[in-house]
């Protein structure tokens, strides 16, 4: 495998990491200074999304039966 998708495959992974740690940490301190409105809180991963970064693998290693390229 290439080492620049394992790479960038690290790297979604520490970002997803960071995020949830940070997640949690936010719906904590919500539950704790007002518990009410603690399970409408909404999070932004801000920094921490990894929603950029979905897709950065897809070639032809990837391709799996109908997903293949049809050369007419």
């Amino acid at each position: 495998m290439n080492d620049d998708k394992r790479q960038q495959r690290q790297l979604k992974r520490d970002i997803k990491k960071a995020g949830n740690r940070k997640r949690r940490q936010f719906l904590k301190r919500t539950l704790a200074s007002n518990p009410e409105e603690a399970a409408d809180a909404e999070f932004d991963y801000g920094r921490y999304s990894s929603a950029p970064l979905n897709g950065i693998d897809h070639d032809a290693t990837r391709r799996r039966g109908n997903d293949q390229l049809v050369e007419e």
